[in-house]
């Protein structure tokens, strides 16, 4: 018969008082480890991370005539309600570092350091994070008094509680403000400016949670004071002093370094950062110049012909999140900084598209792309799809329907091309990147909100758009040009059609794209009549009416082996009405080759070569030759036109898998047009980095 034992409450009590127990009777129990105790989060370590946020606050001023007499006082609020279609407002961006060190009893301590950014100017008030005031003084008359912030930041400690992944913490420090004051007398129109540092402190609470691995996200907000500071405008004969304070509510992203002493961290997570969560960054910085050219004349809107140097730099973070099933939401925030040659004049192919239509020689915030696509797969094959800026990695079918809405450019779909489309990585010149001609609706940046549909079936693409156009074309007088239209009452339509081949058995691609503009644009003929009426320069802002702007342009791409590929664009769009948002182009021929450093060794290394020329009707001749002013160019004379034509050649140096180095020449002749000026030769050096 089986042996029966009775055990206790332990193992080794059973074991103990049945030692007789046959194999065969009882399985044998075999002690094992017990699982590790989960390990909470541990939040020591280094980080970096991002911020975006909205800034209000106040400034009391006292002004003191130099020469004696009474004061004026003033306050002014500084916060200004963000504007969606001008990208201003009370908004700003920044970057922030520091290190967290956790108690055993998980009390965090921290420093941290960050700097920001606001948006830029509001194209009419002027103002960003900032106020202005209206007075009258004994002494000094009517006039107003302004201050805006320029840049600023803090260096903080913090201290705090974490129970799990969660960080409740309080946080202050030292602070620093750099602003833009600016007095003006009404009665004479003198404007006398200060750029002033203030020093303070900052006071602050925040929130902040893990969300996938190395990556955590939190709310802050922070107050910062600054006492008063005085400063002389002797031009106007005052004594100014002022104090500021400023209040931020700021949301904020931080990737982790995982610190090799302690344990790895384990985010709490429902998600994997791969499957449905995705931050990309990169950066780029452009310099850029040209030794002096023949230039007999000068006018508003030339390239100096003195020579001269410039520079631009960009930091842009992407994050992407999958809503649903074939949903992606993407956002863009950004940070600018820098001028294009000659204020980005002078020559419609412009010569680096790293520069935009304004600049500014402080950084400032931007929130370029901020888009919901949603993929439909719609049968056929299976491909794959690497991870990039604004994707996923992933599969989907090759018959699929895309549809793109929210705030991106339109030339992200349509007008792309392989070989010369980006000037992060490839041809600088705004005439090389896109069709020349193709008008395509945008802000000063390049950007609008709008709606996209890319049916995908075999060889054959068709897509479809319509897109919002600028609250004013951006020629002439037109501070507006670069903000869009809050009514969508001027917008544009895009259609492009797509035919995918094999040639030699290399693929290849030619696309068929037409757009029409609706809106409140001028006819060069009117604008010329008007001129010869009046005897002054011709001014399209006087002869805008609501008219049509049709364009049409091929666009060509052509792999000849795996090291070797070039590309082909033609355009034309109607001469007689006056461009909208890109350059003074009606039509153009480009083309060029791309090659791989493979064959050299060097398989990350570009080299790029090509050419474009570009001509405008005889309408728009004659327009500026009666002294009117394009977007781009606009001598004051235009009597010896000759067809714009240049040259860019680049070399593409790979420092590492993520960082490369450019050097690029353009060669232009007959810039703006004007044979009596030129040719420039315009030297660039880029530096790119992406993750």
């Amino acid at each position: 018969m089986k042996r029966i034992c009775i055990i206790g409450s332990t193992t080794w009590v059973a074991l103990a008082t049945c030692p007789f127990a046959a194999a065969a009777d009882l399985p044998v129990s075999y002690p094992v480890k017990a699982p590790p105790a989960a390990i909470d989060y541990d939040w020591t370590g280094f980080y970096v991370g991002g911020h975006i946020g909205l800034a209000t606050g106040n400034s009391g001023w006292t002004l003191d005539p130099l020469s004696g007499g009474a004061p004026v006082t003033g306050s002014f609020g500084l916060y200004q309600s963000p504007n969606a279609f001008k990208e201003s407002g009370s908004w700003f961006e920044g970057v922030q570092g520091g290190y967290n060190w956790m108690l055993k009893d998980r009390v965090v301590l921290g420093v941290e350091g960050d700097g920001s950014f606001p948006t830029f100017s509001d194209p009419v008030s002027g103002l960003t994070i900032g106020g202005i005031s209206n007075f009258t003084s004994p002494t000094f008359g009517a006039g107003t008094f302004s201050e805006k912030v320029l840049a600023s930041g803090t260096l903080r400690g913090r201290i705090g509680y974490a129970p799990g992944h969660w960080l409740f913490y309080a946080t202050g420090g030292l602070a620093w403000t750099y602003d833009q004051q600016e007095l003006t007398q009404n009665a004479t129109g003198n404007v006398e400016d200060r750029f002033v540092w203030r020093f303070g402190w900052a006071l602050g609470a925040g929130i902040e949670t893990a969300i996938a691995p190395n990556w955590t996200v939190r709310g802050e907000y922070l107050w910062t004071d600054f006492p008063s500071f005085s400063e002389n405008f002797p031009l106007s004969g005052q004594h100014v002093s002022s104090g500021l304070s400023e209040q931020q509510f700021r949301l904020g992203f931080n990737y982790r370094f995982d610190d090799p002493s302690r344990p790895a961290t384990s985010a709490p997570s429902h998600f994997a950062a791969n499957d449905i969560f995705a931050v990309h960054g990169q950066t780029t910085f452009t310099y850029q110049g040209y030794p002096s050219f023949r230039a007999p004349f000068d006018g508003p809107n030339s390239l100096s012909g003195g020579g001269q140097t410039r520079e631009t730099f960009d930091a842009t973070l992407s994050i992407g999140v999958k809503l649903w099933q074939g949903a992606e939401f993407w956002a863009n925030p950004e940070i600018d900084q820098g001028f294009g040659l000659s204020s980005t004049h002078g020559v419609a192919g412009f010569t680096s598209a790293e520069a935009y239509k304004i600049g500014s020689s402080t950084p400032y915030a931007r929130l370029d792309r901020a888009f919901l696509r949603q993929t439909i797969n719609l049968g056929g094959d299976t491909e794959k799809v690497d991870n990039d800026f604004y994707q996923f990695k992933g599969t989907r079918s090759t018959d699929r329907l895309v549809l793109t809405v929210g705030r991106f450019a339109a030339v992200d779909i349509f007008d792309t091309n392989r070989y010369a489309n980006n000037p992060k990585s490839d041809f600088l010149n705004w005439s090389l990147v896109n069709t020349a001609s193709f008008d395509y609706v945008a802000d000063g940046w390049g950007y609008t909100y709008g709606a996209a549909a890319e049916w995908y079936t075999g060889p054959w693409t068709l897509r479809a758009g319509v897109f919002d156009l600028s609250a004013t074309p951006t020629g002439g007088n037109s501070p507006e040009g670069v903000a869009l239209d809050p009514t969508f009452h001027q917008f544009q339509l895009v259609g492009e059609i797509e035919r995918r081949y094999d040639l030699w058995g290399q693929p290849g691609k030619v696309k068929i794209t037409g757009y029409l503009s609706r809106g409140n644009a001028g006819d060069f003929n009117d604008a010329i009549a008007l001129a010869a009426a009046t005897g002054g320069p011709a001014d399209i802002n006087a002869v805008r009416a609501y008219t049509s702007r049709p364009g049409v342009s091929l666009n060509m791409e052509q792999q000849m082996n795996d090291n070797f590929g070039l590309f082909l664009r033609a355009g034309w769009a109607d001469g007689n009405t006056e461009p909208w948002d890109f350059t003074d182009i009606d039509r153009t021929v480009s083309g060029g080759v791309s090659i791989s450093g493979r064959s050299w060794g060097r398989p990350d290394d570009t080299i790029g070569i090509a050419g474009v020329v570009n001509g405008i009707d005889k309408a728009h001749i004659a327009f500026l030759n009666a002294g009117g002013l394009g977007i781009l160019i606009g001598d004051g004379q235009l009597t010896n036109y000759g067809l714009e034509q240049i040259f860019e050649a680049y070399y593409s140096y790979a420092l590492n898998s993520s960082t490369k180095l450019t050097f690029d020449y353009q060669f232009i002749a007959n810039p703006g047009y004007n044979a009596d000026r030129g040719p420039a030769n315009v030297f660039a050096g880029r530096v790119h980095w992406q993750f």
